[in-house]
């Protein structure tokens, strides 16, 4: 069943009445990484188990963004990238609320009672070890249990998630990404971090003296230290493998930044559509070469190498299947 995206209290009313109760989490939720995932999965079970509408709280913009705009993260998707992970993990309902100034001026308990209770009629709330609410982040989990006690609603804490000893966050995946280290973000996320846009008309020089590419244009605002990709591309709704520059092409003295993929096994020319990158693995940084003719021996080594990449790959995929 598809997700249910509503974008105000009216809204759920509308959409479910006042009688359904849900089983819900609350948060930004991004990157939906495992941690994320972890509490979500968990609303889906738990929903299924009580027959509740697994339900997800999440806001736009981010609560910084209107309260500390100089300390607002940069998002490491967009919401509708956001919605379609929670749809993917079976969730029926996202109540999408715009954080504004008198969304955060409303207490912890009269956030639970006009969103929780009013309105969604909340049965049970999972979420995370340092989970915060309300007015200057005044009530905790601590709070939310009390609160749950007296308003009739089960509160489950799911311990947060460890990655080979990094504790799994939001901000850790921004710091990989913006590191390039975009093989440690793949774990911390459990898929590789994507870049959503639309395909833009280059210069022509990839088509004319090195390799045929297609450069994406996106809004996103976390994007992967300049350098050389291993990647996944995503085009008229087929994946294909590919290999990614991030950077500004020193080589031909560029100066605007570029994303462009050079797609294995794609010969059509295309200029306009969707667009779609998966970075897997950092090959290297970007580099300026002496000549266009040093530059397209190395970018023919940065493909074997992507196509070496995507061969362990694969047959570590077959091990794991047939284990």
């Amino acid at each position: 069943m598809p997700l249910a995206v509503l974008n105000s209290l009216d809204e759920w009313i509308e959409r479910f009445g006042l009688s359904v109760q849900t089983a819900l989490t609350i948060g930004n939720f991004d990157g939906v990484h495992l941690g994320h995932r972890k509490i979500l999965q968990n609303v889906v079970e738990h929903s299924r188990a009580t027959s509740c509408i697994a339900t997800a709280i999440t806001f736009s913009p981010h609560p910084l963004a209107v309260l500390r705009p100089g300390a607002a993260p940069p998002l490491i998707e967009s919401l509708e990238q956001r919605l379609r992970h929670f749809e993917e993990l079976g969730l029926d309902a996202a109540l999408v609320l715009q954080f504004d100034h008198g969304l955060a001026s409303l207490s912890p308990e009269n956030f639970v009672r006009r969103i929780l209770c009013d309105t969604l009629r909340t049965k049970c709330v999972l979420i995370g070890e340092e989970f915060r609410f309300g007015n200057k982040q005044a009530g905790d989990v601590a709070l939310l249990r009390e609160l749950g006690r007296s308003l009739g609603f089960d509160v489950h804490c799911i311990p947060r998630v460890n990655v080979r000893g990094t504790i799994v966050s939001s901000s850790a995946v921004r710091k990989a990404v913006a590191e390039g280290n975009v093989s440690r973000a793949v774990r911390l996320l459990g898929r590789p971090f994507a870049l959503e846009g639309e395909i833009r008309s280059g210069t022509g020089t990839g088509h004319k003296v090195l390799f045929p590419t297609l450069n994406l244009s996106t809004g996103q605002e976390v994007l992967p230290a300049h350098g050389v990709y291993a990647t996944e591309t995503v085009v008229e709704a087929k994946l294909y493998r590919s290999a990614t520059n991030v950077g500004v092409r020193p080589t031909f003295d560029g100066t605007h930044l570029t994303i462009e993929s050079h797609l294995f096994d794609f010969s059509r020319h295309a200029t306009k559509g969707a667009m779609e990158v998966r970075f897997w693995h950092r090959l290297r940084s970007e580099q300026k070469f002496g000549s266009a003719g040093e530059l397209r021996k190395q970018i023919q080594r940065d493909i074997a190498r992507t196509r070496s990449f995507f061969a362990r790959l694969d047959a570590a995929r077959k091990l794991v299947r047939g284990s």
